[in-house]
C-alpha cells in the first residue's frame, strides 16, 4: 500500500506531465478556436450588412422609387441577404425617418462616435444593446450627395443565433476536451507501461544480479540502438566493474588472511614447543624474542592493510602545506641507510622546490615505499631520486637500475599482495607497499605510474598538484 508523501512512479509522472501539457495545448487551441470563429461570424454578419446598407446607398435613397417601399423593394432586390436585418435612416442631426417594419416604434440607437465617423464619410460597425435588452449588431453608413452628407443608413441583424451558435460550439469543447484528456490520460498510461515494460526488465535482472551470486550475468541489449541499449550497456560495464570489485575483494580476503595465517602458525607453533617440555632460561628467551618478532610482523601487517583500506576507501587525508622536497630529502636518507645493507648506491638528483595540499606523513609513507622497493630490487646497482615541477604538478621520479618488471606486469606491482619475486617475501614484505602507495597518491588527487622493463630496471613517476 502506497503511502502518502510518497514519490510518485515515472510512469505516473510521465502521464501527468502528459496530460498536463495535452490539456494546455487544448485549453489553447479551444480558445483560439472560439476566437477564430467568433471573429469569423462577425465578419460574414458585417458583410452582410454593408452589403443591404450598400444597395440602399445605391438605390439613390431617398430620391428614388425605393422610397415607395424600402423594405418590399430590398427583400425584391436582395432576397435571402435581407432575411432577419432591419433598416433604418437618419438624418444629419440624427432624427430618424424611414425604418424596418421590425423596428415598429423603436429607433436604433446612433452613438456618438457612429455619427463623428460620418461626418467624415467613414462607415461604423459596433455591437450595441437596444432598449428591450436585445443585442445587436450594427453597421452606420453615410450617404452623400454630390459632396454633402445627406443621410445616415443604419442596418442591423440581432445577435441572438450567433450567439446560441457560440455557445453551442462552446459546449461541444466543454465535452470535447475532458474526453479528449481522459482518452489521452488511458492511452498515456498504456504508451508509459509499454515504454518503461524494458526498463522494469532491466531493474528486476539487476536486482538479481548485484546480490552478489550472479554477477557473471548481464542484461540482453534488444539492438534497438535507442536510449534503452544505451543504459543496458552501461549496467553491463557497471557489473562487469562490479564483478571486478567482487573478485578482487574476495582475493584481498584471502590473500590477508593467508598472510596473517602464516606468522600465526609460527607464533603458535613455537609457543608449543617450547611447552612441551622443561627449558632452560635461555631457551625460553630464544622463543620469546622469535615470537615477539613474529607479533611486531603481525602488527605490521595489520597497520598496513588498515592504512590501505583507510585510503582506498578515499577517506580525505588532514590538509595542510607539505615542501616536498623537505620529504623527498628525508625519503633519501632512509633510502641511504637502507641501500649500505644491500650494496646499493643512493643518490639524489634534481630537486625542484615544490608544495602540495595534504598529510606529510602519508606522503613520506607513500615515497619511502617506492624507494624500500626499489633497494629491495636493485642489489649492488643504483637509485636515483629527483623532484621536478611542470603544468602546475609535481613529479617525484624514483629510478634504479634493478632487475625490472615485465611490461605485461606493470601494472600488477600495485596490486594488494602481488609479490612478482620472492625477495621480498623472504626479507618480510606482504606485497603492500606498491599498494599502499598508489592509494595515498590518488587520496591525494595524484597519480603513480611504472615504467620498466626486464634487466633494466625501473622509474616510478608520482605527480601532484602543486598549492
Amino acid at each position: 500500500m502506497k503511502r502518502w508523501g510518497a514519490p510518485l512512479a515515472v510512469r505516473t509522472r510521465l502521464t501527468l506531465w502528459y496530460t498536463a501539457i495535452l490539456f494546455v495545448m487544448l485549453l489553447v487551441v479551444s480558445v483560439l478556436s472560439y476566437s477564430r470563429l467568433r471573429w469569423t461570424i462577425m465578419q460574414d454578419l458585417d458583410t452582410s450588412l454593408l452589403t443591404v446598407a450598400q444597395v440602399i446607398h445605391d438605390t439613390g435613397y431617398p430620391g428614388s422609387d425605393l422610397a415607395a417601399g424600402p423594405e418590399t423593394a430590398l427583400r425584391q432586390i436582395l432576397g435571402p441577404e435581407f432575411y432577419d436585418k432591419f433598416f433604418q435612416l437618419v438624418d444629419p442631426e440624427g432624427r430618424p425617418g424611414a425604418r424596418s417594419t421590425q423596428l415598429r416604434d423603436r429607433a436604433l440607437p446612433l452613438s456618438a462616435a457612429a455619427r463623428a465617423n460620418a461626418a467624415r464619410g467613414v462607415r461604423t460597425f459596433e455591437t450595441v444593446r437596444l432598449a428591450t435588452g436585445e443585442w445587436v449588431r450594427l453597421l452606420t453608413l453615410p450617404i452623400t450627395r454630390r459632396g454633402q452628407l445627406t443621410h445616415l443608413v443604419q442596418v442591423g441583424i440581432p445577435l441572438e443565433r450567433t450567439e446560441r451558435t457560440l455557445a453551442r460550439y462552446l459546449e461541444s469543447l466543454l465535452v470535447l476536451v475532458p474526453l479528449g484528456l481522459v482518452l489521452a490520460a488511458a492511452g498515456g498510461v498504456i504508451i508509459a507501461r509499454a515504454g518503461l515494460q524494458p526498463v522494469d526488465a532491466m531493474s528486476r535482472m539487476a536486482r538479481r544480479i548485484t546480490t552478489g551470486e550472479d554477477l557473471a550475468q548481464r542484461i540482453v541489449p534488444r539492438g534497438t540502438g535507442d536510449e534503452l541499449d544505451h543504459l543496458a550497456e552501461t549496467l553491463n560495464a557497471m557489473l562487469a566493474r562490479l564483478e571486478g570489485l567482487f573478485a578482487q575483494m574476495r582475493r584481498f580476503a584471502a590473500d590477508a588472511a593467508h598472510e596473517l595465517r602464516t606468522p600465526l602458525t609460527v607464533l603458535k607453533g613455537e609457543i608449543e614447543v617450547a611447552l612441551r617440555a622443561e627449558r632452560s632460561t635461555e631457551e625460553y628467551r630464544r622463543v620469546l624474542a622469535s615470537s615477539l618478532e613474529e607479533v611486531e610482523r603481525l602488527t605490521r601487517l595489520a597497520e598496513d592493510l588498515l592504512l590501505l583500506s583507510r585510503f582506498a576507501a578515499r577517506m580525505p587525508p588532514p590538509r595542510s602545506r607539505v615542501e616536498l622536497d623537505s620529504l623527498l630529502v628525508d625519503a633519501f636518507d632512509v633510502g641511504v641507510r637502507l641501500g649500505q645493507a644491500q650494496g646499493v648506491a643512493v643518490r639524489l638528483g634534481e630537486v625542484c622546490p615544490a608544495a602540495v595540499e595534504g598529510d606529510a606523513a602519508a606522503l613520506r609513507r607513500a615515497i619511502v615505499n617506492l624507494v624500500d622497493n626499489a633497494v629491495k630490487y636493485t642489489p649492488g646497482g643504483k637509485v636515483e631520486l629527483s623532484l621536478g615541477c611542470a603544468d602546475g604538478r609535481a613529479s617525484i621520479v624514483v629510478s634504479d637500475t634493478g632487475i625490472g618488471i615485465d611490461p605485461a606486469d606493470a601494472q600488477r606491482v600495485f596490486e594488494p599482495f602481488v609479490r612478482l619475486d620472492t625477495r621480498t617475501q623472504e626479507a618480510g614484505g606482504a606485497g603492500l607497499g606498491l599498494a599502499i602507495a598508489r592509494s595515498i597518491v590518488r587520496a591525494h588527487g595524484g597519480t603513480i605510474s611504472v615504467e620498466s622493463s626486464l634487466g633494466a630496471g625501473s622509474t616510478f613517476t608520482i605527480r601532484l598538484p602543486l598549492a
